[in-house]
């Protein structure tokens, strides 16, 4: 996809945001299942996914770990918005790779330790890409995709997160 074919197809969407603010707030969803032993089965837009517990906590390692289902998301959607902000930009990317990668200290999941923390005590994000572009454009394409990767900014930012329990 060219600059101008990115443009054209988000112009319209951004007048619409301008005009219409609330009509760029949308709700993304996600739903699961409980599933068998200790599991959760992930609904995703295009496959169904079977989450469960890592090695480091007792699980075989054939189901996919949360941490892991994090990080991936993190490197989909720092991907895409790369792709996105180098198009816009009129950079071109010839190929690259992506790779995240986080610190946990299972002693916190597990309860073992309480010093120690629950979640990532660190993530690191890279990015390995075959162009031509300049050092000045790379520095763009880096500030850009950082500022735009959805997950990236909610990481970085942190969000509120509600829970709610109901029982049937």
């Amino acid at each position: 996809m060219k600059s101008e074919e990115l443009r054209n197809l988000q112009a319209p969407l951004k007048d619409k945001y301008r005009e219409d603010p609330i009509s760029a707030i949308i709700t993304l969803k996600a739903e699961g299942k409980i599933g068998d032993g200790i599991s959760c089965k992930v609904e995703t837009g295009r496959a169904l996914v079977e989450a469960g517990l890592h090695p480091a906590t007792g699980g075989d390692g054939l189901l996919a770990c949360s941490g892991d289902l994090l990080l991936e998301a993190l490197v989909a959607c720092a991907g895409v918005t790369l792709r996105a902000v180098s198009t816009a930009i009129s950079v071109e990317i010839k190929d690259g790779s992506i790779k995240a990668e986080g610190d946990l200290d299972f002693r916190g999941t597990l309860g073992v330790a309480k010093e120690a923390p629950v979640g990532f005590k660190a993530i690191r994000l890279y990015f390995i890409l075959d162009t031509d572009a300049t050092p000045e454009q790379l520095q763009s394409i880096a500030k850009l995709t950082e500022r735009y990767c959805v997950v990236y900014q909610t990481l970085v930012k942190g969000v509120l997160v509600e829970t709610s329990f109901t029982k049937r």
